[in-house]
């Protein structure tokens, strides 16, 4: 469920790399399941920086409205315009189409903060 390639924040948040200084982020299965329907999803933009821990968007579902965290520090490359008319991918498919936002990172090092897929299922298991 959860993808052994990318890494994990404590706030749901995940990361893949694409490259040497490209991520793509999204929320986790986890997130989205504790959400519920996702009917509106309020995305950053490009050329934007962000901070690491950041809220850079939210997600508005049929029970609440959640913020999104960057996990690293960058600039948005890309946001994922799909979502503007279907924001249930985040729901059908949280680590593939449901994605957020690509980033340019600038401070890689952060990158050994987050949590490996085994780490993050641990997280979960212990309330996290």
């Amino acid at each position: 469920m959860y993808p052994e390639d990318y890494l994990y924040s404590t706030e749901h948040e995940w990361v893949r790399r694409e490259g040497e200084d490209l991520c793509v982020i999204g929320v986790t299965h986890y997130a989205q399941d504790e959400l519920g329907d996702v009917v509106f999803v309020e995305l950053p933009e490009p050329g934007e920086s962000v901070e690491a821990n950041a809220e850079i968007g939210s997600i508005e579902s049929v029970k609440a409205v959640a913020e999104i965290y960057s996990p690293v520090t960058g600039k948005v490359v890309e946001s994922n315009s799909a979502l503007d008319e279907r924001p249930e991918l985040i729901n059908q498919d949280p680590h593939g189409e449901g994605w957020i936002a690509k980033l340019r990172i600038t401070n890689p090092e952060e990158l050994q903060e987050l949590m490996s897929a085994g780490e993050y299922r641990e997280y979960l298991e212990s309330g996290g």
